[in-house]
């Protein structure tokens, strides 16, 4: 049985946000070295990784990824401190929030009928 999840979207005083998908496209790119290989991990397309990856930067006063052009050997991305800084804290907010709200889920969880393929 699937479990109840939280998703927390943080909507910013600029009018921009950041949620589960920009942080997990960060947390991909960390990985991966790549826009392309995070957008590919992640079954998005090239286009709207990078989309995402400049509304990201665009709302931060430095940038969360830094991204080299192509060469011979290709190009690449890499998440700044600032990127690993704003995961950081989303995630740690994350885990804030479901230890706080830990009862309140179980009680939902009780509430709601089972999946499908449950």
């Amino acid at each position: 049985m699937a479990a109840t999840r939280l998703s927390i979207r943080i909507d910013l005083a600029s009018g921009d946000r950041i949620g589960p998908g920009k942080i997990a496209l960060l947390e991909a790119i960390r990985s991966t070295g790549s826009i392309s290989a995070a957008a590919r991990s992640l079954g998005m397309s090239y286009r709207r990784a990078w989309l995402l990856v400049e509304e990201i930067n665009d709302a931060l006063r430095a940038p969360a990824v830094a991204a080299e052009t192509g060469g011979r050997r290709g190009g690449g991305a890499n998440v700044t401190a600032v990127g690993e800084r704003v995961v950081g804290l989303y995630r740690t907010i994350e885990a804030h929030a479901r230890r706080a709200a830990g009862g309140e889920f179980r009680a939902i969880g009780k509430l709601v009928r089972p999946g499908k393929g449950n």
